[in-house]
């Protein structure tokens, strides 16, 4: 039996092996750090998380909270190593990106079916079994290749938060808590502003420098991971409605609503590092600095990573894939991860699982598993291999690609509720 070789030790590369490892079917994870980084990349470790270090809500009435769950049912290794090296993030999943990653890579070495291959691959073979997991900033040789097998090669753009020090942080002008009192009382540093603060600070953001982009590009922008620049010039309001939002929260210096808020999140498990909740950014450097500084609590802060844009390429997977995540013209070949216009870090690594668990499947002559529709990763198995829409899009995990009930249910949460009990209510069924 030929090893298989699974491209890219990301998330999705990394639940491939280890679906591969539990089926009993050895294979190599190739992965091109250290001899290669990518524009985003730094660590030298497997799974490495290059923007936020949240994988969402945990709830499990959520949409990101019933993939994990889903997740968990099927054998989840990033989920497994997500809640042991958590840090406090109120109703959401989020960990020491640092620690995730060396427990991943620690825990893939020390598979004996595993072996880890470090080196660029700029091709795929042209036989034997292969699971593409290269992720979205692929390189470029590689991508040529994908290019020439597929037909081409979509692209967005996303965007990176700054990280700053916590003891930077002035907490005179900012105060701990979390929304609605979800999770710990500290979980969230808030740094509020008043009005005034926030105009100008508004004023000052949507007309900064932006580091450049090339023009055909600036539409490219993938909603979920949109700059808060790009999104302030919606209108002044459109970010203290969205990531600035005050509701849920009250200032205890004043005991009233502020008119704007920045959340930081604790972005290591010391709790020495603070990430800006959905500042994503593509301004430059200095411009950062001086922005962000307007805000009070961050008058003095010290920026141990600034906000950086790149490219995500993905294939135009609903004319490519099955929704097993193989390829429609080469049956020992599947795709994992963001390339496959799956979008967010758990929806990757849950097509890593599919994609490793089918793979080991075909090996052994057994019918394709695909989870069944009225699951999340059902839905997002075959938005990615029969969405009809003429631009195809990448997708994250979200409760209007499920299936309606079959009552009405206008309550959104008991809806949300009924949803998650028959996705899992439908895994069950399968055991």
């Amino acid at each position: 039996m030929n090893n298989v070789l699974i491209i890219g030790g990301g998330l999705a590369g990394a639940e491939a092996a280890w679906q591969l490892a539990k089926a009993g079917i050895p294979c190599v994870l190739a992965e091109m750090k250290p001899e290669k980084f990518s524009a985003a990349h730094e660590s030298p470790n497997l799974a490495e998380l290059v923007c936020s270090n949240s994988f969402k809500a945990e709830r499990l009435p959520s949409a990101p909270g019933l993939l994990k769950a889903e997740m968990e049912l099927l054998g989840s290794l990033c989920v497994l190593t997500a809640k042991e090296c958590r840090v406090p993030a109120g109703g959401a999943l989020a960990v020491d990106r640092d620690e995730f990653s060396r427990l991943i890579t620690r825990r893939i070495e020390a598979e004996p079916l595993i072996t880890v291959k470090r080196g660029e691959v700029t091709e795929i073979p042209t036989d034997g079994p292969v699971i593409v997991a290269a992720g979205p900033l692929v390189s470029d040789r590689l991508a040529g290749d994908i290019a020439g097998l597929c037909g081409g090669l979509l692209s967005f753009f996303d965007a990176a938060a700054p990280i700053v020090t916590a003891e930077s942080v002035d907490m005179s002008s900012a105060f701990a808590a979390s929304r609605y009192g979800r999770g710990g009382e500290d979980d969230y540093i808030n740094c509020p502003l008043d009005k005034e603060q926030y105009e100008a600070f508004y004023r000052e953001l949507v007309s900064a420098e932006r580091a450049g982009v090339h023009e055909p590009d600036k539409k490219s922008v993938y909603e979920g991971c949109m700059p808060i620049e790009v999104m302030a010039k919606r209108g002044q309001d459109t970010i203290r409605f969205g990531p600035m939002k005050p509701v849920g929260l009250r200032d205890p210096e004043t005991g009233k609503r502020p008119w704007a808020v920045l959340q930081l999140r604790k972005e290591n498990a010391v709790g020495t590092l603070l990430n800006l909740v959905g500042f994503q950014t593509n301004l430059k450097f200095g411009e950062q600095r001086r922005v962000f500084s307007m805000i009070p609590a961050l008058k003095n802060a010290e920026f141990v990573r600034y906000g950086v844009m790149h490219r995500n390429t993905f294939i135009n997977s609903p004319k490519l894939l099955n929704s097993d995540f193989s390829f429609r013209a080469r049956e020992e070949l599947f795709f994992a991860g963001q390339i496959t216009g799956v979008e967010g870090y758990m929806e990757s690594a849950s097509s890593g699982i599919v994609a490793g668990l089918n793979m080991a499947r075909k090996i052994r002559g057994l019918e394709a598993f695909v989870p069944p529709g009225e699951t999340m990763l059902g839905a997002l198995c075959r938005y990615v291999s029969g969405s009809e829409t003429a631009d195809f899009q990448p997708m994250g995990a979200n409760f209007g690609i499920l299936p309606p009930l079959p009552i009405t249910i206008r309550d959104k949460k008991q809806r949300y509720e009924m949803l998650a009990e028959r996705s899992i209510a439908a895994y069950r069924r399968r055991d």
